[in-house]
């Protein structure tokens, strides 16, 4: 696979949102694109690797499909294992460690299977195995289904919503792929005002801030793919040193009633590089006014209620929220993050259809939007 300009690669999502991950590639320029449950495949080589993890923002990891083939038993296993050219992908300087997962096939001891891998890769290669994906450690993740084992490169390492910049965070955050997803489900392209009334740490308004610059979402980190034997540094360097930002594109505005929160939220600002197109102060949800005459998105990710009893107490909060939007923000368009569709209907805004709800932080929320409002 070392010389391969064409195999598989897959970019996960959220189990939901594969359709908008699916455009952004396609966006990004990307051929082939495929929506899979759970993902979208492309095709492509070494260097299409490292564009999407430097360029896309939806995927939460970038998978290299290494092979696949028919196994039912572990002595099989243990011959087909040796038999991949390693040596082509993997370096004997760095620790590997496997990861398996195993349904509906006759092998389905994950532990196993990840141990006979493993043993077969130190026995051709001589790279040492480790025992947890840490930093400094490539992981090659084996999936049998149906007595079909295919072995993937995980090239991204940390997952991709580990931008590099957010240190700061407050009570449950949304990843930012996610937001990013659910800002380009909302129509956002860069063009125009975003405002988040109740913004947290201002993962929403970053990720707005940056897709208005055209700044690479994985220009900050590093990636398990530099640890590869298929890695070339300066022609990587070359890659990532080609700036597609843009100056003048669109303000936006991040609101919160906690300092606390105001104050991280300008600090990952600084750090991302974005603070000249971002604002962000403290006020209620009650003092929101629109901060543009052209009317733009308001998405919001507010409290849900996770205890029994607490979805109530935020029904005024919510229906709050809708009053203004109708109130004030007439032509603007609102999307809004819940897992209690109930409190999203107080609002009283004309929402379209939602889609299915989406697994976030061992709940399923569901993202709620509107047209322009008249």
């Amino acid at each position: 696979m070392k010389t391969s300009t064409d195999f598989e690669i897959f970019l996960a999502a959220p189990p939901g949102l594969e359709m908008v991950l699916a455009d952004e590639i396609r966006l990004k320029g990307f051929k082939r694109p495929r929506i899979v449950p759970g993902g979208v495949t492309i095709r492509g080589g070494w260097p299409e690797v490292w564009r999407a993890n430097l360029w896309i923002r939806g995927a939460s990891r970038v998978l290299a499909r290494l092979t696949s083939f028919h196994v039912r038993h572990l002595a099989q296993l243990d011959d087909l294992a040796c038999a991949v050219d390693w040596a082509s992908v993997l370096r004997p300087d760095v620790p590997v460690f496997v990861e398996a997962h195993c349904s509906g096939s006759r092998l389905y001891h994950s532990g196993a299977v990840s141990e006979r891998i493993g043993r077969a890769i130190h026995k051709t290669l001589g790279a040492p195995l480790a025992e947890s994906d840490a930093a400094e450690v490539v992981t090659v993740m084996a999936r049998i289904d149906k007595d079909v084992c295919t072995l993937s490169l995980d090239t991204s390492g940390a997952l991709l919503h580990r931008r590099g910049f957010k240190q700061a965070v407050n009570k449950a955050p949304m990843r930012e792929t996610m937001a990013a997803l659910f800002l380009m489900r909302c129509g956002f392209t860069g063009n125009e005002a975003v405002v988040d009334p109740m913004c947290g740490s201002g993962t929403f308004i970053l990720e707005a801030a940056e897709m208005s610059a055209r700044l690479n979402p994985g220009r900050g980190r590093s990636f398990a793919f530099q640890h590869l034997a298929t890695y070339d540094a300066e022609r990587w360097e070359m890659m990532r040193g080609v700036k597609s930002t843009r100056d003048g594109g669109a303000m936006c505005f991040g609101y919160d009633r906690d300092a606390g929160a105001v104050r991280m939220a300008g600090e990952n600002a600084k750090r991302a590089g974005v603070s000249d197109s971002v604002h962000f102060a403290q006020q209620p949800v009650s003092a929101l006014e629109p901060p543009t005459e052209k009317p733009g998105l308001v998405i919001v990710n507010p409290p849900y209620g996770a205890r029994i009893g607490e979805a109530e107490a935020l029904i005024p909060l919510y229906r709050s929220f809708g009053r203004i939007m109708r109130e004030r923000f007439s032509g603007w368009r609102v999307g809004m993050v819940s897992a209690v569709p109930r409190l999203a209907h107080e609002t009283g805004l004309p929402f379209v259809a939602p889609e299915a709800p989406i697994p976030h932080g061992g709940l399923r929320v569901s993202l709620f939007r509107t047209d322009p409002l008249a």
